[in-house]
């Protein structure tokens, strides 16, 4: 008998976190997990090795981070197909997450049944965004969306790097998490300053905040 089962490659920094969407998957008679990556260097390498039929990943890890994973992985696969689940519900995330080459967004506190939901549409070659999500961009004032606009100006490796520095992070702590030399980050942080029109590091939070971004786990 031809095996019809869904092969999902799990991503996300927290083995916990793992262990519970394997458990919930594993209640699916029709999706079977066949790899966890903590990190997105580690899923690139799975995506090579294993071919799931669809990755199921976190935006924030460690090392190049989720959304250059799914650049990646986008790059040396298009037809991909690639799941969001991040505890971020901000409207600029789902728009970067989407930009990078991912087909579906939901967040992390969802009900187990949208999980599942966003799988088979995902599965079905269709984009699904959560709801809740989708309606966000209609209540966001003129400001947040013309600097919304500003920010997917950004890289994938900038946005990491703005996220980080809106929550405080010195240039050596951002470094160290994203396994970069301190010259490398503050090269990034530079032309991240260039591209938004800030003058200050100070700036640049000041911006994230706008975005809620400084708040953002």
């Amino acid at each position: 008998m031809v095996n019809t089962k869904i092969k999902v490659l799990l991503v996300d920094d927290h083995a916990v976190v793992r262990a519970g969407f394997k458990m919930l998957l594993a209640t699916q008679e029709n999706i079977n997990v066949i790899g966890e990556a903590d990190r997105g260097e580690t899923a690139i390498q799975l995506y090579k090795q294993l071919k799931p039929d669809i990755v199921i990943i976190d935006l924030s890890m460690p090392g190049i981070g989720g959304l250059e994973t799914i650049k990646r992985i986008v790059q040396r696969d298009e037809q991909a197909r690639i799941l969001v689940f991040s505890v971020h519900d901000e409207q600029v995330f789902v728009n970067r997450a989407l930009l990078s080459g991912a087909k579906g967004y939901i967040c992390k506190n969802s009900a187990p049944e949208i999980l599942l939901e966003a799988i088979a549409q995902v599965m079905a070659g269709k984009v699904y965004v959560e709801q809740g999500l989708v309606r966000q961009s209609s209540i966001q004032t003129e400001e947040p969306i013309s600097l919304n606009h500003v920010i997917e100006q950004l890289s994938s490796r900038e946005f990491d790097i703005f996220r980080l520095l809106a929550k405080g992070y010195s240039t050596p702590e951002i470094a160290q998490q994203m396994c970069l030399s301190n010259k490398t980050i503050a090269n990034y942080t530079t032309q991240i300053r260039k591209k938004l029109h800030a003058r200050t590091l100070r700036e640049v939070v000041q911006l994230s905040t706008m975005l809620d971004l400084s708040s953002a786990p």
